[in-house]
């Protein structure tokens, strides 16, 4: 599983440059989406001072410049793209990151990993690149993200032709993220989820967001055809006006002898809903130990 290719990952470098002029149309869900993961980094004491940022598409650089650290790096598939991204630019594949051990002790990929290949080699390099105790935080749209769209675009298709085609990438699952962080390496692996709606008054602006992003469908098996002309038409005829985005996301910290370490699974010796005399339910999405 880890060599299939599931991505044209320069068709995706091609979409990246000729996005670099329009992605400021998106610019505020960009933002959103990067200041929801980087306030993770209010529940952390630790001050840091050199960055990686993969991918930002120039939102992440200056929030980070704006939370008080002095170096960071904006690295990005498409050199275009890492110019305009806010840090010192580095044209980089995420799958090769051309980086040496403990460089940073922050990196953060905000919407950028979740058309890689190989993401636990990714992850894997990207946990080396940490210097021992520095933080990964990532966000991935997940599982059930642009799901509309993808019925009303299979539902278009079927009636224009017989067959259907993939013209929505595939989104990771949430159960899937906290091992993926633990099998690369990270100490205190955490992921969660939240949903973020976006709403849209004309559904065709849905189409431009996506070009004007950089992430069009460059799944390998899609249809090379040119579509049919009324595919997107039909398509957007069918769209809500409220658009999901699940957003995924991972903690992790490179290991360090003087982190705490998790209790060992079945180590308690008493339940914690005893203690505060309270009802035990289960609530919230989220999976792997707390930092």
């Amino acid at each position: 599983m880890d060599n299939m290719r599931i991505f044209d990952r320069r068709l995706i470098a091609r979409r990246r440059a000729r996005a670099a002029g329009r992605v400021g149309e998106v610019a505020p869900i960009l933002a959103d989406c990067a200041e929801r993961l980087l306030d993770r980094l209010d529940d952390t004491t630790r001050r840091f001072a050199r960055a990686l940022e993969i991918g930002g598409r120039g939102v992440v650089a200056p929030l980070l410049a704006a939370r008080g650290v002095p170096f960071v790096v904006s690295a990005d598939l498409a050199p275009a793209m890492a110019v305009r991204a806010g840090g010192l630019p580095v044209a980089a594949d995420e799958e090769f990151l051309p980086f040496a051990e403990a460089s940073f002790d922050l990196v953060v990929a905000s919407l950028s990993l979740h058309q890689v290949n190989d993401l636990p080699g990714a992850l894997i390099q990207i946990r080396r690149a940490l210097a021992p105790d520095g933080l990964f935080l990532a966000s991935l749209p997940g599982l059930g993200t642009l799901q509309p769209l993808r019925d009303a675009l299979a539902e278009a298709e079927t009636a224009l032709r017989d067959g259907l085609s993939p013209r929505v990438s595939p989104f990771p699952d949430l159960r899937d993220c906290a091992g993926l962080l633990q099998r690369a390496g990270f100490a205190l692996p955490v992921a969660d989820a939240e949903t973020i709606t976006l709403r849209y008054r004309n559904p065709m602006a849905l189409f431009a967001d996506l070009r004007a992003a950089g992430e069009q469908n460059a799944v390998l098996a899609r249809d090379p055809r040119t579509p049919p002309r009324a595919l997107l038409p039909m398509a957007a005829a069918k769209l809500p006006a409220e658009i999901p985005l699940r957003l995924l996301v991972m903690t992790g910290w490179a290991p360090a002898a003087n982190q705490p370490q998790p209790a060992r699974p079945g180590s308690a010796t008493a339940r914690l809903a005893d203690a505060l005399g309270a009802e035990e339910h289960s609530t919230g999405e989220k999976a792997g130990p707390r930092h």
